[in-house]
């Protein structure tokens, strides 16, 4: 746990830039101990909000950055102004680069076999040097937990990076980490689909206008539409009601 930590709606958030970030993830690794990552998002408060499990897992992580502009400006507009937005597909690219540089081992865990593969294959040729002790897809039967965790002990990585969906990520590394003792494992939520082209980023400008939720939902709109139009919706009233409370206090 960082001193930086401040609260927003329920959700702890690290106050970090990513050159910050990055220096905590280096000395959480050279710790040796095993340290957990969590993002938070619209998406995450909301859910956080509903599931006392999750909200307690994402408490409770090592670190925990803003990914989302929306998290960012609430902060603001609650008087407890983020440094900045520290998307996890920004930290993932840099975590890799730096990994190739350090000797840090990785495992790559979620998303489709072909996917994750890809994703091996593209990094090993992108950073020479890269250590890849593990890759496997996400998609595993219900009690094969344990022993997915018991694979990626064995591999003995570094950092751990997660592809799969919440609440199920979240709740698999707050059970199993200790067991699996990987200095850092972080959640990259659909980064492997980003990295190997199968889901396109949003430019530049919609990212910083806080917009790459809605370029999302354009490349799936029938998948995406709940998500951000129905169940994400609930944070407007979660910001309002944490923002008049803050008015009355003050």
């Amino acid at each position: 746990m960082t001193s930086n930590r401040i609260q927003i709606m329920g959700c702890n958030v690290d106050n970090l830039s990513m050159e910050e970030t990055l220096q905590v993830v280096d000395g959480f690794i050279r710790s040796g101990r095993p340290h957990q990552h969590v993002v938070v998002n619209v998406d995450k408060i909301v859910k956080a909000q509903r599931d006392e499990e999750l909200r307690r897992i994402i408490n409770e992580c090592a670190l925990i950055n803003a990914d989302g502009m929306p998290v960012v400006w609430a902060s603001r507009w609650l008087g407890k102004p983020l440094k900045e937005r520290v998307a996890g597909v920004d930290l993932f690219e840099a975590l890799m680069q730096r990994s190739a540089r350090t000797g840090w081992r990785v495992y790559l865990l979620g998303a489709r076999n072909e996917v994750v593969q890809g994703v091996k294959n593209l990094y090993e040729r992108k950073y020479p040097g890269l250590t890849v002790a593990g890759a496997r897809d996400g998609y595993w039967k219900a009690g094969e937990d344990e022993a997915v965790a018991q694979q990626i002990a064995d591999a003995r990585p570094d950092i751990l990076f997660v592809a799969i969906s919440s609440p199920k990520k979240e709740q698999f590394l707050g059970r199993y980490q200790a067991m699996m003792k990987v200095p850092f494992a972080m959640g990259v939520g659909g980064t492997f689909d980003v990295a190997v082209g199968k889901v396109r980023r949003a430019p530049v400008w919609m990212q910083r206008s806080g917009l790459e939720w809605f370029y999302r939902f354009l490349q799936e709109p029938r998948r995406m539409f709940r998500r951000y139009f129905i169940e994400d919706m609930a944070f407007v009233g979660l910001f309002w009601r944490e923002w008049r409370a803050t008015a009355k206090r003050k």
